[in-house]
């Protein structure tokens, strides 16, 4: 019999798991994908406005019997977001799960296993170009599998950016700079993550240091880019968390490989790099991880904190489904 599904609150989810647990859980769960015990429905949106969106996103994980369904709008970088977990058994309800941190800890969780596997042993500086609410767990992760000594920070508001670097301090412990311009930000810089939601490209293969590694995680609409072409050229492995949802989605990687099947056969899941338990190169001149958000990555933190919250007997009660016919006069 299906348990009683359960409410589970922001602060339940932050007092249920730690990012780095997160990080775990998701390459966990990403391994399984790779042995096709788990899927992710394809990611779907709807643009409400020139750089606003409804997105739905959703994924089955059958080793554990549950899959679910995140859903959310994002209106001038504002949102609450939710994600409803079903039995796979007999199709019941399990859990209301309220998910931004949720989400933040997906989106950065996803970054930490992209560092992992694909930036240098050793790297202990990194680059960030953003200063949103995802910023600081973006930092949080790398630092989770590459612990870093310094970061610098580039963004458009000046005083955005110094506020934010002394809370990165502050909150992490790691030498934070809020620097001026964005080549002083990556230059040098063996790890590099874009966090924005520009729609216009503004870094260039030629800002890249060799031997570093590329984390794209903004731009996830079409309306939304990054990087430009020439990052192709010099990546030795490309990886994403969706090749369905980059083909469909990112306007990069539309723009480099187009409809050309065999050309993106340069692109690999990084399922499959887990899988295969492949790291970096050796020698790699650049490597770049795209992720445009799927719905297992969230699936998979869903489930570890549903199991913690059962565990110890956390949430809150749902009120029990009673079915009605629909009134039809």
């Amino acid at each position: 019999m299906t348990d009683k599904p359960i409410w589970l609150t922001e602060a339940d989810v932050v007092g249920l798991i730690s990012l780095p647990e997160a990080i775990d859980a998701l390459e966990t769960t990403l391994a399984l994908e790779a042995e096709d015990q788990a899927a992710s429905m394809p990611k779907t949106h709807l643009m409400i406005a020139a750089n606003d969106a409804m997105h739905a996103i959703g994924a089955s994980v059958a080793g554990e019997g549950i899959c679910g369904f995140k859903t959310w709008i994002n209106v001038q970088g504002k949102s609450e977001t939710t994600m409803t977990l079903f039995s796979t058994e007999d199709g019941a309800c399990l859990a209301v799960i309220e998910a931004t941190a949720l989400g933040q800890m997906r989106t950065a969780a996803v970054t930490g296993v992209g560092t992992k596997r694909l930036a240098a042993n050793g790297a202990d500086d990194m680059g960030i170009v953003g200063t949103g609410k995802q910023s600081l767990p973006q930092i949080a992760a790398v630092h989770a599998v590459r612990p870093l000594r310094e970061v610098r920070v580039s963004s458009r508001n000046p005083d955005t950016r110094h506020v934010f670097a002394e809370n990165v301090t502050a909150r992490l412990g790691i030498r934070t700079r809020a620097v001026d311009t964005l080549e002083e930000a990556v230059t040098d810089t063996p790890i590099v993550t874009l966090i924005t939601n520009s729609t216009e490209a503004f870094l260039t293969a030629d800002m890249l240091a060799k031997g570093s590694h590329l984390n794209a995680m903004g731009a996830i609409v079409p309306s939304r880019v990054e990087f430009t072409d020439d990052v192709f050229a010099r990546a030795d492995l490309i990886a994403v968390d969706s090749l369905r949802s980059v083909r469909d989605l990112s306007t990069e990687f539309r723009s480099h490989y187009g409809e050309d099947d065999a050309a993106w056969q340069d692109v690999r899941t990084i399922a499959s790099v887990i899988a295969a338990n492949e790291i970096r190169p050796e020698g790699a001149d650049v490597t770049l991880f795209k992720a445009m958000g799927m719905g297992l990555s969230d699936l998979a933190l869903a489930i570890e904190v549903l199991k913690r919250a059962r565990a110890q007997n956390k949430g809150h009660k749902v009120p029990d489904r009673v079915k009605l016919p629909a009134r039809l006069t």
